[in-house]
C-alpha cells in the first residue's frame, strides 16, 4: 500500500507526520530494520515534532516504498537507498521489461492508484515513453485484452491502469519545455474516438526529441478541432482512430481543404484511400515521419 492511500483513513495523521513505527507497518518491515536503514544510509526522519521526537514526511515515506520496491527486485540495501534517494536518474536500474509490467499489473489489480502511479513515473524516468509504452505497457493490456475475450471482467484494474497512464504521461510530457511560438505537430483523435493512449505516448515520445506537439485529448467536436487547426497552423495533423467507426473522413477532407497536411494513424484508417494522407500504424512510423516533415 502506497503513502497516499493511507492519508486521511487511518494512517499518517494529519500534515504527512508519520511515526516510525506507522512507516515501518506500511513497509513491511520491523522497527529495527528501519532504525538500522537510518544508521546506515542516512535515511531517517526529517521532520521534527514537539521536543525531540522525529518524524518522517510524506516524501521521505515514498522514498522508503521506492528502496523496498528495489530490494524486492533484488537489490542490496546499500544500492537501493542510493538509487532511491538520488532521483530520478537511478530510478528503475537494471529492471527487467517483464518485471516492470508484473508490479504494475499486480498494483492495478489490488486498485492501489498512487502505487502505480509512482511505478509509471518511474519506468517513463528510466526508459522512455516508447520502451515504457511497447515494451511494458502494452504486454499488460494485451493480457486485460485476453482476459476479457474469456469473460474475465477486470474493468476495475483496467480503468485504474489507463487512467493512471494517461495522467503519468501528462506529468512526463509537463517536464520538456518548447518554444510557444514554434510550428509543430497536432495531434487529434476523431470526434467519436476515446481510445487515445497511443497518440498521449506519441506525444510524449515527439517531447522528448524536442518536436513540438499539441494534443487535443478526446471527444472534440470536428468544427472546435478544425478551427484549431486553422488557428495553430500547425506542420502536420495526426488524426487518430482505433477502429473503423470511429474514421472521420470528411474531417480529414476539411482539414485538408484548409491547406493543412494531415496523416491519418491507426488501425481505423487501414486500407482505405484517404485523399492522399500518409496512414501509420505504429510509433516509430510516427515519429520518423514527424521529424522528417519538421526536419530534425
Amino acid at each position: 500500500m502506497d503513502v497516499d492511500e493511507m492519508s486521511g483513513r487511518g494512517g499518517a495523521p494529519a500534515g504527512g507526520s508519520w511515526t516510525p513505527g506507522k512507516v515501518a507497518e506500511v513497509l513491511g518491515v520491523s522497527p529495527v530494520t528501519l532504525r538500522t536503514w537510518a544508521a546506515r544510509y542516512d535515511i531517517g526522519p526529517t521532520l521534527r515534532a514537539g521536543g525531540r521526537h522525529r518524524r518522517y514526511s510524506d516524501a521521505d515515506v515514498r522514498r522508503l516504498q521506492h528502496m523496498r520496491r528495489l530490494i524486492d527486485r533484488g537489490m542490496r540495501a546499500r544500492e537501493a537507498a542510493a538509487a532511491a534517494f538520488a532521483g530520478p536518474d537511478e530510478t528503475a536500474p537494471g529492471v527487467p521489461a517483464d518485471r516492470l509490467a508484473d508490479e504494475l499489473e499486480q498494483a492495478a489489480e489490488d486498485l492501489e492508484f498512487a502505487s502505480v502511479a509512482a511505478l509509471l513515473d518511474e519506468t517513463l524516468d528510466s526508459i522512455g515513453a516508447a520502451a515504457t509504452w511497447v515494451d511494458v505497457l502494452l504486454p499488460i493490456l494485451r493480457g486485460l485484452g485476453g482476459r476479457w475475450v474469456r469473460g474475465d471482467v477486470c474493468f476495475e484494474s483496467e480503468w485504474v491502469l489507463t487512467s493512471e497512464i494517461s495522467l503519468a504521461l501528462h506529468r512526463y510530457v509537463a517536464r520538456f519545455a518548447s518554444a510557444p511560438s514554434e510550428r509543430g505537430v497536432l495531434i487529434a483523435c476523431c470526434p467519436d474516438e476515446r481510445h487515445s493512449l497511443p497518440v498521449e505516448v506519441l506525444r510524449a515520445s515527439l517531447a522528448e526529441v524536442g518536436i513540438p506537439a499539441v494534443y487535443l485529448g478526446q471527444m472534440v467536436p470536428a468544427e472546435t478541432l478544425a478551427g484549431l487547426a486553422s488557428k495553430l497552423d500547425p506542420v502536420l495533423v495526426v488524426l487518430w482512430s482505433m477502429s473503423a467507426t470511429t474514421v472521420d473522413d470528411l474531417l480529414c477532407r476539411r482539414l485538408q481543404r484548409g491547406g493543412v497536411e494531415v496523416v491519418v494513424a491507426g488501425p481505423g484508417w487501414e486500407g482505405l484511400n484517404v485523399h492522399g494522407a500518409p496512414w501509420v500504424n505504429d510509433l516509430a512510423a510516427a515519429l520518423d515521419l514527424a521529424a522528417a516533415r519538421l526536419k530534425i
